[in-house]
């Protein structure tokens, strides 16, 4: 419960920053009872995703993080971009491969482009995946289980969490919210970012899957650094600056062609 409401505060901390601009600590304690110190713990949090600069006394918002959309009208945006980019990704994931598929719009095309593949082993914590690929005869598919999150079709949780610890990987196709060269890889969701750290830990090699219009986004809650990620496939219209900058960190960067 404790931690379902720090998430909850959190968020309602971010919403009046984006509303007014800025916030005071004494405020938030009034609003919410509780401590000085754990208000300021929030906006150190909020701070550390980029989303908010602290001052004395409270935080200025510095940018806006997009807001979130529920797992259908995820599906039907860049379509195309996201079908390229599983098909791509598919092409990495050989027979006798262990790989986890993360929940999402993007990495759902992935999986859809594995069910001719053969003898491959996929943990996922997608509903819409593990549907996709209930009938692949060549993919054994595990479920992390965990609480359903109705809004992304994710299992997430302390028994998603915990799931993981048994098992190590080849391979994590992890999908994202946000990608910025500085706060690194973000997602909307606390209980999420969380599942998803675990994963990076759980595998050898981590691949993001994303199209190009989510650089430069920060959404409130940090996956990972890029400095833990071996590659990323993502559109053609990914920016310059971006491409120079994953090159000095040492990322592949993989170019999906678009489907015939």
């Amino acid at each position: 419960m404790a931690i379902r409401n720090t998430r909850s505060r959190r968020q309602q901390i971010l919403q009046c920053l984006i509303e007014r601009g800025s916030v005071q600590v004494a405020e938030l304690v009034e609003r919410f009872d509780v401590s000085a110190v754990t208000i300021r713990a929030d906006l150190s949090h909020i701070e550390s995703q980029g989303l908010a600069t602290r001052t004395h006394g409270g935080a200025n918002l510095v940018r806006t993080p997009p807001q979130e959309q529920d797992i259908h009208e995820k599906d039907a945006l860049n379509l195309p971009l996201k079908e390229s980019i599983g098909a791509r990704a598919a092409q990495l994931v050989q027979a006798g491969d262990n790989i986890i598929i993360d929940s999402g719009s993007t990495t759902m095309t992935l999986a859809r482009h594995l069910r001719g593949h053969r003898d491959v082993t996929v943990m996922t914590n997608g509903l819409n995946i593990a549907w996709e690929l209930a009938n692949a005869p060549g993919v054994d598919v595990l479920l992390t289980g965990g609480l359903l999150r109705k809004q992304s079709l994710s299992l997430q949780g302390s028994q998603a969490e915990a799931s993981l610890t048994a098992y190590s990987f080849d391979t994590l196709f992890l999908g994202v919210d946000g990608l910025d060269l500085q706060f690194g890889l973000t997602t909307h969701d606390e209980a999420e970012a969380r599942l998803n750290h675990r994963m990076v830990e759980r595998a050898r090699r981590i691949v993001v899957l994303t199209d190009a219009s989510k650089f430069g986004r920060v959404s409130l809650h940090r996956i990972a650094h890029l400095n833990q990620v071996h590659a990323i496939i993502t559109d053609a219209g990914i920016d310059e600056r971006y491409r120079e900058g994953l090159q000095q960190l040492g990322i592949e960067l993989i170019i999906a062609e678009p489907q015939p």
